[in-house]
């Protein structure tokens, strides 16, 4: 995304473009890649309601909130491009409140990668995660990651809080 500061992404999160809904995919790679041909799609605001769930000290993927719509809404999976778009949009939607904030900063990509796309890149998120006691380690060379360390010991099983 660009020129976030000019978009009002409160907006966009409230907007719910006929979501949520799903569609029957046909395509044979796609079918065996997501193990289903029943795929999801959640409106931006409930990625920020799931969001606004994890813990101070914890940690929730992208992956892991679309297995969660995915299984809540018996579909085989939750549509992943509009997931990673819409957990942007909670992010800057936050940021740009002055009150109910969404700790978007505990969403990670897959295999607990740090998100380059959100409010003050990389370095706020890892200051904001090192704040809450998670290690942060740096991989690659030339394609330099970050990842939160041993991600999979702080996670948050969205299952439980039922």
């Amino acid at each position: 995304m660009a020129n976030e500061e000019k978009k009002d992404f409160n907006a966009m999160l409230h907007n719910n473009k006929d979501m949520p809904k799903f569609q029957v995919i046909t395509d044979q790679k796609s079918i065996e890649k997501y193990g289903g041909n029943n795929m999801y799609f959640a409106p931006p605001i409930d990625y920020d309601k799931v969001m606004k769930k994890i813990p101070y000290g914890k940690v929730i993927t992208i992956g892991k909130i679309r297995e969660f719509f995915a299984k809540e809404n018996d579909a085989d999976f939750t549509e992943p491009i509009t997931a990673g778009i819409f957990v942007s949009i909670a992010a800057w939607a936050s940021y740009q409140r002055t009150e109910d904030k969404t700790p978007y900063w505990r969403t990670l990509k897959a295999n607990g990668e740090l998100n380059s796309k959100y409010p003050g890149g990389i370095e706020v998120q890892k200051e904001k995660l090192e704040a809450e006691g998670h290690t942060i380690i740096k991989k690659g060379r030339k394609n330099i990651k970050y990842y939160v360390k041993d991600y999979e010991d702080v996670l948050f099983d969205l299952n439980k809080e039922h």
